[in-house]
Order: structure tokens, then sequence, then C-alpha cells
């Protein structure tokens, strides 16, 4: 390691400073124990639009060794650091150009439970999939609230917020543990809480690493169900699947689905954006004979789910499903099933990442734009974006679902629209070179038209996985936040060293 330190320090003297030689930053490192990875290995992301070129890319054992490479480049005057996990940032947010990648996943992953205190210790680089194999494997227990693709680290999804149908009753992941491990940007190793360290650890949740790099993290858990009842009904109406879709999210607690989610599908038989992407059995059919002839150009799908034992009658699950589901205002005929494994349930995404992958789909460019967007504004949005713009389907699906401020902490980092109830909307096109769409860069250009329809009807939105070329545009993102966001960035991370990619701060913030 010392040598590859020293011709580190060679090779790219005009990065380095001057003071920092071989034999300094050999003592400084010299029983860190890292490996250099492949620099193609960092230089791009699953988003596939952005490219770097990373001076060096570092897979450390533990946290002593994240906090060595930080106070390495804190030693050098524009050297940065950018934690990348799964590498599933979509515009190079886990990039750092010419500065140091760490591979988080290189840390120590031991998960660590304790069934009777419902908590695990999970490192910031351990897969979400892995945790819950783990959790729910050896202790029947598992995690509250998830992301819909589980193959992303603790570390990367608590640093922006963590969305899947749970939010709604039980918050984002970020509010989903009690406390962290972090390297800030000084190169401190801090413990943190709600008690102990706590804006440190109120500023890491949500805040897109630019406070620290999250080592470790205490998840809590929940007994973990056998099945699950899958369900899914199609609206004709946005303001019918608005209705039914609040009103579950908003029942007292217990007295709702376990999941609650929704997406947006082209009225065809489009095979990708269309009717057949409904069913959830390969052998159902859609029987769009049920569909009014006064329709427009898209539809709306309500999921739900519902957990239970293995040891319930069917006819007790059928039961508590038709209680959940009376009221509802779905087209009739239009309603599909399935019972499934709770790891098979939320691993559900994993099978399309293997299909995408066999068909060379994963591997393409995904111009992915992801949205909040207040309940006030989620009709005019429906009527702007689904119905306009998007009347044809992105290749791939349109998520659009409610979730309650009141799960949110407002003391974390997270920016968020107005009102009680916001929805996330997610475009999440698939570019690929078999399919008649868009090229790449009119993906690109037609998500910068819908937030510039949005901004000019007065849409009240935030983005999710934010990314702005300019800080004018994080201002306004921000908007009250900024000065306590800024703050934040002073305290712990003065000479913003971490996540360069998110291109919020650079070395020299403080001073230009």
């Amino acid at each position: 390691m010392i040598a590859y330190i020293e011709r580190f320090v060679h090779e790219n003297e005009n990065d380095v400073d001057s003071n920092l030689g071989p034999d300094s930053a050999a003592e400084l490192l010299s029983d860190l124990r890292v490996s250099a990875a492949a620099l193609s290995d960092a230089d791009k992301d699953f988003g596939g639009i952005q490219l770097s070129n990373p001076l060096a890319f570092l897979r450390p054992s533990d946290a002593a060794d994240v906090a060595k490479i930080v106070r390495l480049a804190a030693r050098s005057p524009h050297l940065t650091v950018a934690a990348r996990g799964n590498g599933h940032s979509v515009n190079g947010q886990a990039m750092a150009h010419r500065g140091l990648v760490v591979d988080t996943t290189s840390l120590d992953c031991a998960i660590r439970v304790d069934a009777a205190a419902m908590r695990a210790d999970v490192s910031g680089g351990a897969l979400w999939e892995d945790v819950l194999r783990h959790c729910v494997g050896f202790h029947g227990v598992a995690p509250r609230s998830w992301t819909d693709y589980l193959g992303l680290t603790v570390g990367g999804t608590l640093s922006n917020a963590g969305v899947s149908g749970q939010a709604f009753a039980h918050g984002p992941q970020t509010e989903n543990v009690t406390e962290l491990e972090v390297v800030t940007g000084n190169g401190d190793v801090s413990v943190c809480s709600s008690s102990q360290n706590p804006e440190l650890f109120f500023g890491v949740l949500g805040g897109l690493g630019q406070f620290g790099i999250v080592t470790r993290a205490r998840v809590v858990l929940q007994p973990a169900p056998d099945m699950v009842r899958w369900i899914r009904v199609v609206y004709t109406r946005f303001s019918d699947f608005t209705r039914d879709s609040e009103s579950l999210v908003t029942r007292p607690d217990g007295d709702s689905f376990d999941y609650v989610e929704g997406f947006v599908f082209v009225n065809s038989d489009d095979l990708v954006n269309g009717w057949p992407s409904v069913p959830l059995d390969r052998y159902a059919s859609f029987d769009s004979g049920r569909v009014s002839a006064l329709a427009g150009p898209v539809l709306y799908c309500l999921e739900a789910a519902l957990h239970y034992k293995s040891e319930d009658s069917p006819s007790t699950v059928d039961t508590r499903l038709e209680r959940l589901m009376g009221g509802l205002t779905f087209e009739k005929g239009l309603r599909f099933a399935a019972d499934v494994g709770y790891v098979e349930f939320l691993l559900r995404v994993k099978q399309v990442e293997e299909e995408a992958k066999a068909k060379g789909i994963w591997a393409a460019p995904h111009p992915w734009l992801n949205l909040f967007v207040s309940k006030r504004d989620i009709c005019d949005f429906d009527r702007v974006v689904f119905k306009d713009i998007l009347k044809h389907g992105i290749g791939g699906p349109m998520l659009v679902y409610p979730l309650r401020r009141s799960k949110w902490d407002s003391r974390k980092s997270v920016a968020l629209p107005e009102g009680e109830i916001f929805y996330l909307v997610a475009l999440l096109r698939f570019c690929s070179p078999y399919q008649n769409g868009l090229s790449v860069h009119q993906m690109v250009v037609q998500n910068q038209e819908i937030l510039q329809r949005c901004t000019d009807s007065g849409i009240d939105y935030k983005l999710y996985l934010p990314h702005y070329s300019t800080v004018e545009g994080w201002k306004r993102h921000f908007g009250n936040q900024w000065t306590r966001f800024q703050e934040r960035k002073k305290r712990f991370d003065p000479m913003a060293i971490l996540a360069p990619g998110q291109k919020i701060f650079s070395r020299n913030w403080q001073h230009s």
C-alpha cells in the first residue's frame, strides 16, 4: 500500500500539495488497508450520462481507513473525496473528477442483529438486499422501510431519503435509523444520534453526502411476515386514483395496507408502457374492454400489499383484504392479485434487473427523473406531464403515490414541497438499443421540458435525488433551509472535500 501511495503522489503531483511528499503520505496512510481498484469502475454511474476521471478508486476496510483518506485529501488544496456504493446515482453524484473515490462496499459488512431490541447495526456499504436476507433468514425480523430496488447501499439511501410503499406508514429510511457512525469532512470518526451529536445526525440523513460518509447505521426492525397479498387495481380518472390513494395512506395506523404505491401507464396495448405492464401474473390478461371509451391517453394503477403469516387461513386474509378494499372506486374487472413470499416481494425489482441485464438494457443509460410534487398541484402535474408530455410512455415505469410530511423529521436535510400530503413521481426511463423510443439526449431534453413546464405552471415540486449545476439552483431547491445547510457544511466539511459530484460547494467556496 505504501508503494501505491508513493506512486500516487508522484504521478499526480499537480493535484497534491507540494508539501505532501511521498514520505508524508506514506506516514499518514502507513496502515491503510486499502487496494486500488480499476479507475473504470468509478468513472461512470448507473445513469450513464456523466463521465469523470478520478485519480484513484480506493477500497478501505473500516471507518479509520476512510478517515485517513479524507485527511490526506485535506492536506491538498483541491483534492476531493466521493463515497461510492453500488454506483446507482444517475447524474454523477458519486463521482470525484481528479479526486479520490471511496468504495464503501469494501467496508466490513457484518450485520449484527439484536432481535430483542429490534435493531441491527449494519455497514454503510452493505446492500439492503443482503440486510433483508440476513435479518429475515436468521432472525425473523426486517427493517420497516425500504426502497423499491434493494441493490443499493445503506449509506447511499440514507444520504438521500430511501422511499418506497412503506414510507406513508413508517417514514422514509432516514426516519428508521437511531444511530450513525460517520466520517466527517474534518477527517473525524463520529458516532451520532438524536441525542449525541444531533446536528451531525440530522444533517447527514438526507444530506447528499455533504457532511459525512456513513460507515455504520443502527436500523430499526420489526417482526417479518411470511407472505404478501399483492394487489393492483386500475383507474381511468386521476381524481379517483388520488382520492383512494390518499384515503389509504391517511387511515389510522394498523388500519391500512402495509405498502401503497401507484403508477401511470399508457392506454394502449404497448408491451412496455401499456396494458400488458399491469397484470401480476404472466398468465393473466388485461381486459381492455373494461376501459371506458371516454378514458384519456393514460390510465392509473393503485398498487397495495398486505402482510400475513403462513399460518393465517386464506379466509382470514380474504376478509382483511376486502375490508381494506371497501369503498375504493377502481374499474370493476380490472383487479389483479398474487400471493408471494415477503422476501420475494421486496426483491421484485431484482428479477427485473436480471431480465434487463439479459436484454442489454440494464447497462444502457438511465436518464431518470424523480420529484416530490405537492398534493395541491398533483392534478395540474397529471394534466401537464402525464396526459401531455408523457402520453406515449417513457419506456419504463412512471410511479406516482402519496406520502405524508408528518412522517418526515424537518430537522433532517431533505427538502420537501409544502403540505401534509405530497407525491413521489419517479420517471424510470430505460434507454435500450432495441426499442423504438427517444435517444438519451432526447430523454434528457424531455426531462428539462418537464421541469420547465412545472415551473411555468407554478407547480410546487422538489427534485428527489437532486442535481443542479449552479449554486442558485441549490438555493432555490433548499429555500429557507439553505442557510442551515451552509452552516452544517462549514461545521462538518469546511474545506468542501466531500461529495463534489453534487456540485453544491467547491473547495474554495468560503472564499469565492
